[in-house]
């Protein structure tokens, strides 16, 4: 079952405020980030373009990408997130605050790298598919997609909590949408990409267990590179 996406503009305004509500201040000196991108660590070495972070946040992997000598462009639905990105990275040079579903600012083969780290997962399906083509179109030819998104198995985070608006998509008591992923709904999303890694697993970031998928997707090519760190 699919559907568009019809909350109400009160809905979409709760989640807005709910972001700006988390992001409201942090100092660079109390960033922290994780290890997942480091799977990939030979791709980001030999990255020549800016790197996109989409769905920045705090800027986790935006500072895990700046101490590896890596331009990058932060982006985030969040006005607070964005403003606090530019007060702690003044080295960034571009950073960018927009919607997702209405499309990505960014010229046609722009980038070699996109990641998005629990960004992805807040959409219904017909949203979801024209991102992830967003995401194809910004990328440069056998450019690549690094990213984490929810599990179906995520119970400590909300997974088959709420209403279901569409296969493994929930809406939340306040009105937001959130998506648990399964390998089928993997498979079926990036159907017309090449898969290069995929992975659930689980991590102690947020206090609780949390149980995700972390993948490496590229634009379709016929010799497949070595990105994944040995």
């Amino acid at each position: 079952m699919e559907c568009d996406d019809d909350r109400s503009e009160e809905a979409i305004e709760k989640a807005n405020e709910r972001w700006n509500s988390i992001h409201s201040h942090y100092e660079r000196k109390k960033i922290k980030y994780d290890d997942w991108l480091e799977l990939f660590d030979r791709a980001i070495k030999n990255c020549k373009t800016p790197i996109i972070d989409l769905g920045c946040g705090s800027g986790n992997d935006t500072l895990y990408l700046i101490e590896r000598g890596k331009k990058v462009i932060p982006c985030d639905y969040s006005k607070n997130a964005i403003e606090n990105i530019k007060n702690n990275f003044p080295e960034i040079e571009r950073a960018e605050c927009f919607d997702m579903t209405k499309g990505l600012p960014f010229e046609d083969n722009l980038t070699d790298i996109i990641i998005s780290d629990l960004s992805l997962h807040y959409f219904t399906e017909k949203k979801t598919f024209e991102i992830l083509d967003e995401i194809k179109r910004v990328l440069k030819p056998n450019g690549l997609l690094f990213f984490r998104v929810n599990s179906i198995n995520d119970v400590n985070y909300g997974a088959k909590e709420g209403k279901e608006i569409e296969s493994h998509l929930y809406e939340t008591a306040d009105g937001r949408y959130k998506r648990f992923f399964d390998e089928k709904d993997i498979a079926a999303f990036f159907a017309n990409w090449e898969k290069l890694y995929i992975h659930e697993e689980k991590i102690g970031r947020y206090g609780a267990e949390k149980v995700l998928w972390r993948g490496a997707f590229q634009v379709p090519l016929k010799i497949k590179p070595c990105i994944i760190r040995v």
